[in-house]
């Protein structure tokens, strides 16, 4: 598996680790504003009928199907449609994940979800060696974890100390 680090990793101490998500639940997600009304505090996913899920940074994977150097961003397709990943000329020229039909995962910050989710890049990752497996595994990886999260609440503990 070859990385592609974007140079900004730095992660909010209080935010949860990623939550695997498909580019569908986030199309439908709702915004949850801050208590006094502040700009997006996250957003609130519907996996199933009488659950809900509160994610800000996610873990998608997608096939690359445009690259866009000069609006510094990349178009990908999961199997329930297409999102963009902004922040991509942070990551050092002539990685192999920026190139059309790479299969790829990426873990960011959740930015937009209408009319298509727009996500900016913490980390990248090439699938590509065994992305038929990676590609059959994801939607069943996805599920368990959101499955699990409910269970657990809504969300994983927080990242910090």
């Amino acid at each position: 598996m070859a990385y592609c680090d974007v140079m900004d990793t730095t992660v909010d101490s209080k935010r949860a680790p990623p939550v695997k998500v498909l580019s569908g639940q986030l199309r439908t997600a709702k915004e949850v504003r801050g208590t006094s009304g502040e700009t997006t505090a996250g957003w609130l996913l519907r996996p199933g009928k009488d659950r809900s899920l509160s994610v800000s940074l996610v873990w998608m994977q997608g096939t690359v199907m445009e690259v866009q150097l000069e609006l510094n961003s990349v178009l990908l397709m999961d199997e329930t449609g297409t999102f963009t990943v902004r922040g991509i000329n942070s990551i050092p020229k002539g990685k192999p994940c920026l190139c059309a039909g790479k299969y790829v995962m990426v873990m960011g910050v959740v930015h937009a979800v209408f009319p298509e989710p727009v996500i900016r890049a913490m980390k990248m990752a090439d699938l590509s060696e065994q992305a038929a497996l990676h590609r059959q595994m994801w939607k069943l990886e996805v599920e368990d974890l959101q499955h699990v999260l409910v269970a657990r609440g809504g969300s994983l503990p927080s990242a910090g100390p």
